[in-house]
Parts: structure tokens; C-alpha cells; sequence
């Protein structure tokens, strides 16, 4: 029978590790889940150890009236009675009977701890990458997954010279830009696949052909978004309002827009959030219909925007009006939805978490039980996250082997798709784009390209 190693104890004992990045005591080779019906005696047999071994590595053992439980998993010590040859031995048949030799080795190097946002975040990402693998599992395949805490203060060169990183066939990581490179190289070096899951700078990705650049830079989702939208909307009337917003980075979206409008000849209308009604009014067509684009995703210019819509469509009740925003208006959503709705609000995004959707209730209901307690109130999802990235990298590796590039949509991803096209003389850049529209008649429909 095909094995899967779920390290959720050791995924506990990192919320509480100090930062010195590493994944693993030295005193446990590995995790064991237990079977229906299964003893300690029994599988102390089967790891080569003494019933005494196995209760120290788990004192709750030796409490009276303690009983194995289906679904726990206990810490496998090293046997202390094993020489250097037996342990060798040992060693081989242990893995013999973890994994199967065809068995994926993944490899996780992120910030795995309870001590700030960005180790919680990172723990709820693996523990979703986790229930991917378990999916996988019964599916019929072998994946052997270990964890190593990488904080943003460690020495990832330490990290990449312990046990069994070097044997990695796909790495997960790392969260920091200044862990990338390195990471990158090892990689290289090593033939892993490197999938680089969310926001970092450089550019490894044109350099390495074994990396998957998940997240995408401003100037690539942005360019992306202004291709689709020039064509979509190229029989509307385009205005786009200056917010005086002097912290927003939406000039990246707005310049490369009004230059794909320009280029096909789509009449784009410039006017001011403090302009009065009258002047507001000029920028809008009577006879096409408009599609309104803020140069800031910020909450109160959202508002104010919103407000002077109202005034301006009641009194002209036959101007047609769209609005076209940001990524960040999905947080708003739930405040704003039936102004998005009134106003025909297109959002571009590379996700999409669909609190209505029946299996992302299943998802959560799922992860609850598992894992005894929800997951955290962010966009994205980061379980979520997890769970369609395993899905995916790991799926595609374990069914296509090395040949895997990305290139196919997870189409039923739960929040989030991806779709890989390789760039030139390197890996893999993410190229997923999708439209949130949220349709006059409150319905939510998902746009694709």
C-alpha cells in the first residue's frame, strides 16, 4: 500500500520552534499515522524498536488507559540499540515501508511558526498543500512531504545542507526575495523543482528552467489586465478618474491602459474626484456605454466615487455605467455589493474565494475538523491556496514526471487557477487572469482568459 507521511505533530512543534531553521529534531526520523487496529507493540515491530523507544518518544503512551487512536500521529525515534550497518538497514526498510520508491519527495522552505502574520499565514498554506498530498493519497499515488521553518532572519544556506533537502524532487518556497537566489541555485544545481508561491523581486525565473513563479509583478498582472480590458471594452466610452491619491500604485494599470486604448482608438475621458456634478458629467457618453476606472483601489475614494455615480445616473437615468477595479476591492465586496452590482463592476484578480461555493464549504468544514479551528479572515484563502497549489504541482508531477510545465489550468481549482507559460531561456511564469463580474441582476459570474 502506497504511503503518505502528514507531519501535523511536527507542523505543531514548529508553531512553537525557535528560528534557527530547522524543520526537524534529531530525535524522530519520521511520522506515523495509525491504522485501525494497529498496536504499540506492532509498530514498534515494524520500525525496528523496543516498546520502551517508542513510549519515551511518546510519553502519553505510558499515562494509564492510553489507547491508539485511528488518525493520530506518534514520533518514530531512532533506535539507540542500532549500530552504524543496522541502522543503515534499518533505515532502508523503514523507507521501504513509508514510501514506495516512485514516491514524490516534496519539500516545504517557509516561515513555519506562531511568532508573527507571516508564520501563521505560512502554516495555514502548508497544513492546505497537506490535505492536497492526503487527497492525493487516495488517488492511488505516494508523496513524501517534509517541512523546514525558514524565518526571515535565517541563514537559508544552513537550511539547504540538511538531511534530506538535497533529496527533494519539488521544493515549496521561499516567502523572502533574499532567500530566492540562493534557493534558486540549489535548485539548479540539484535538479529540484523550485515553485516560488507567492511575492518576491529579482529575476530567477528567466535565469532557472526548473521554477514556477507563482506570483505575478505588478507590471505583468497589470499589462495582462489592460490587454483584456482594451479588448472587451473597445465599443465604450473609457473614464478614468483621477483620486488624487499620491500614495496608489494604479498608475502602473492606468498608464498601460490609456496606451492599449490609444492604440485602438478607444475615446478615454480624464476627470477629478473633486470635480463638481457638471464637470463629472462631461466625461460620460450618451450614446456609448461607459466604463469608469479609478486611479486608486482605496476604500473612501471608492466610496465617494460610488456616491457621485448615484447622483450622476439619477439625473441621467439613460446613461449606461460600468465599473472597472482592483484586486483589493474584493475585500470590500461584502460592503460594496449592491453598488457592484448596480454598476456592472468588473475586478480583475488571479483568485477568487467564493464564500457560497458548495465545495469551498466542504473545504472549510473539512479543514475545521482537521485541524480544530477555521481559517484566518485574509484574501486569499491561505489553506486554500495551499490546497490548489498541491493539487496542481504535486498532481502534475506525480502524473506527468519531469515533462510537467504547468501549461494545463487547474480547472477545478477552489480559489485558485493557474496556468504557466515558460519564459524565454528559463522557467515558468504564472499567466492566470480572471475578471470578477458582479452582474446587474446580483448575480457573480467568473470571466476567464
Amino acid at each position: 500500500m502506497k504511503h503518505f507521511s502528514r507531519y501535523i505533530l511536527l507542523l505543531c512543534m514548529l508553531l512553537f520552534a525557535s528560528m534557527d531553521g530547522t524543520a526537524q529534531n534529531g530525535k524522530w526520523r519520521e511520522m506515523h499515522k495509525v491504522e485501525a487496529k494497529e498496536t504499540i507493540y506492532g509498530i514498534a515491530r515494524e520500525y525496528g524498536l523496543t516498546v520502551e523507544e517508542l513510549i519515551k518518544a511518546n510519553p502519553d503512551m505510558g499515562v494509564t488507559g492510553y489507547k491508539l487512536k485511528k488518525g493520530d500521529y506518534i514520533f518514530i525515534p531512532y533506535s539507540k540499540t542500532e549500530t552504524t550497518t543496522q541502522t543503515v538497514k534499518t533505515a532502508s526498510q523503514t523507507a521501504a515501508a513509508a514510501s514506495t520508491p516512485d514516491a514524490l519527495k516534496v519539500g516545504v522552505l517557509l516561515p513555519l511558526h506562531n511568532l508573527d502574520g507571516d508564520g501563521r499565514r505560512m502554516v495555514e498554506y502548508y497544513r492546505g498543500l497537506l490535505m492536497a498530498c492526503e487527497d492525493l493519497k487516495k488517488e492511488g499515488y505516494s508523496v513524501d512531504i517534509s517541512a523546514w521553518n525558514v524565518p526571515s532572519d535565517a541563514d537559508i544556506y544552513r537550511t539547504l545542507v540538511k538531511d534530506g533537502v538535497s533529496r527533494c524532487d519539488m521544493i515549496f518556497g521561499p516567502l523572502y526575495s533574499k532567500q530566492a537566489s540562493p534557493l534558486s541555485f540549489f535548485s539548479k544545481d540539484n535538479g529540484i523543482k523550485l515553485v516560488i508561491p507567492f511575492s518576491i523581486t529579482g529575476d530567477d525565473v528567466d535565469k532557472n528552467p526548473n521554477i514556477f513563479q507563482v506570483y505575478q509583478s505588478p507590471e505583468t498582472f497589470y499589462g495582462m489586465a489592460a490587454d483584456h480590458f482594451a479588448y472587451r471594452f473597445k465599443d465604450y466610452n473609457v473614464v478614468v478618474v483621477d483620486c488624487n491619491d499620491k500614495t496608489s500604485d494604479k498608475g502602473v494599470f492606468t498608464s498601460a491602459l490609456r496606451k492599449r486604448l490609444k492604440q485602438k482608438d478607444v475615446p478615454c475621458n480624464i476627470t477629478n474626484i473633486s470635480s463638481g456634478s457638471g464637470a463629472f458629467a462631461m466625461a460620460f457618453s450618451a450614446v456609448k456605454p461607459n466604463i469608469v476606472v479609478l486611479n486608486t483601489a482605496r476604500s473612501p475614494e471608492l466610496g465617494t466615487i460610488l456616491e457621485m455615480l448615484d447622483i450622476l445616473t439619477g439625473t441621467h437615468p439613460e446613461l449606461k455605467v460600468s465599473l472597472f477595479g482592483y484586486t483589493e476591492w474584493l475585500m470590500y465586496a461584502s460592503h460594496y455589493l449592491d453598488s457592484f452590482c448596480r454598476y456592472d463592476t468588473y475586478i480583475p484578480t488571479n483568485f477568487y474565494y467564493n464564500s457560497y461555493s458548495s465545495k469551498v464549504a466542504a473545504f472549510e468544514r473539512r479543514y475545521q475538523s482537521e485541524f480544530k479551528c477555521g481559517m484566518m479572515d485574509y484574501l486569499p484563502r491561505f489553506a486554500m491556496t495551499g490546497y490548489d497549489h498541491g493539487m496542481f504541482f504535486i498532481g502534475g508531477m506525480l502524473k506527468q514526471g519531469k515533462a510537467f510545465n504547468g501549461s494545463v489550468e487547474n480547472k477545478d481549482a477552489l480559489q485558485t487557477p493557474l496556468h504557466f507559460t515558460k519564459t524565454r531561456g528559463g522557467g515558468y511564469r504564472n499567466e492566470s487572469l480572471m475578471f470578477v463580474h458582479y452582474n446587474r441582476d446580483k448575480s457573480i459570474s467568473i470571466i476567464k482568459f
